[in-house]
């Protein structure tokens, strides 16, 4: 596991699978007790290093790309909770 932020960052797991699911690269990994889960690829050392992070040679915390996909989460998870469940908006409250 490379990502930096990931809390098992470091760790080492058996890989069983490589390919592209979910519209991503994405590895399947086991671990000591043999709990198996998916991951993105670029998380791990089985994808070449992303060159921007290569070139920043530590001095990058977030690459362009995962800052944009969060503030598209941020803004969907924002209007999600902006609208009260079971309400249907035309007929207000």
């Amino acid at each position: 596991m490379t990502h930096p932020f990931h809390p098992l960052s470091g760790a080492e797991f058996e890989v069983l699978d490589h390919r592209h699911n979910w519209g991503e690269d994405r590895v399947t990994l086991a671990d000591a007790e043999g709990r198996v889960f998916s991951l993105p690829a670029c998380w791990t050392t089985v994808s070449p290093v992303d060159p921007v992070v290569a070139i920043a040679a530590g001095r990058l915390a977030f690459r362009l790309v995962d800052l944009s996909r969060l503030a598209d989460l941020i803004a969907e998870l924002s209007q999600e909770s902006a609208t009260p469940s079971g309400v249907d908006e035309a007929e207000g409250p």
